[in-house]
């Protein structure tokens, strides 16, 4: 096998499971474990991979992105599709939490047009200013706290504090990234996905919305695995490993 197509092999690996052995590969490409090293290094250089204890590992983005503002326009189209099959599974006269999240905007304006009856409790300023004027049939409770420019809400130990006593029937939460692979969900402030996994423990149903594009990054702070959450809203098909992998977590997809 030429060293092109081990590189073309690795890579494909990487992309399904996410992580590589040098003594497998060197077992299936019938080459030496040091012919794999020097593979696996040439592909580091590249930007490809990153080189761990006894093999190799995808290379997962952060985009930094912190602040609300640099993300709302960001995939606007897919986040609109989440946001309509979202709103499918709300039923009237329920209580429902909506994190802070672009996507969860979108999700409240389909709510706000539709005028579904029920409770939203949201700690997202947004969310809160889009149900300020209008004659519609939503009650609106806004958890407080401690307040935070970039999330363009509030988060933190008073607002966990408010959302503990709180028991939700659905709740929608955002996320930065997931890993398929580690079953982990991300985001970028410690104080954010504390919040996030009181809603989690406080919800009968925690679906998690986000674009596809997530499963390939990754933010500062893990507040959850995908397995504890009831199900998945995307902006297109799941297929192939990634399916694979959320149906063994036991997550509707949607």
């Amino acid at each position: 096998m030429l060293q092109q197509e081990r590189h073309e092999q690795i890579l494909a690996r990487l992309n399904t499971d996410g992580k590589v052995k040098v003594k497998e590969l060197a077992v299936d490409f019938e080459v030496t474990e040091d012919c794999i090293r020097k593979d696996l290094t040439a592909l580091e250089k590249e930007g490809l991979l990153k080189r761990i204890h006894g093999g190799a590992m995808q290379v997962r983005k952060n985009l930094h992105a912190y602040h609300v503002d640099e993300r709302m326009s960001v995939r606007l189209t897919q986040k609109k599709i989440i946001a309509k099959k979202a709103v499918e599974l709300i039923e009237e006269n329920t209580v429902i939490f909506l994190g802070i999240s672009t996507v969860n905007l979108e999700l409240a304006k389909c709510i706000y047009q539709k005028n579904i009856p029920l409770t939203i409790v949201t700690n997202m300023i947004d969310i809160m200013q889009l149900f300020r004027q209008g004659d519609h049939h939503v009650n609106l409770i806004f958890i407080g706290g401690h307040f935070n420019r970039a999330k363009d809400g509030f988060i933190g130990a008073l607002t966990i504090e408010q959302i503990h006593n709180y028991r939700f029937d659905l709740a929608f939460i955002g996320t930065v990234g997931m890993n398929i692979h580690d079953d982990k969900v991300t985001t970028y402030d410690v104080e954010d996905g504390l919040t996030k996994k009181e809603v989690m423990d406080a919800s009968k149903k925690c679906y998690l919305v986000a674009e596809n594009e997530k499963f390939e990054l990754d933010g500062n702070y893990v507040f959850g695995s995908l397995s504890e959450f009831t199900g998945y809203i995307g902006s297109q098909e799941v297929t192939g490993r990634y399916k694979e992998k959320m149906e063994e977590y036991g997550l509707e997809i949607i």
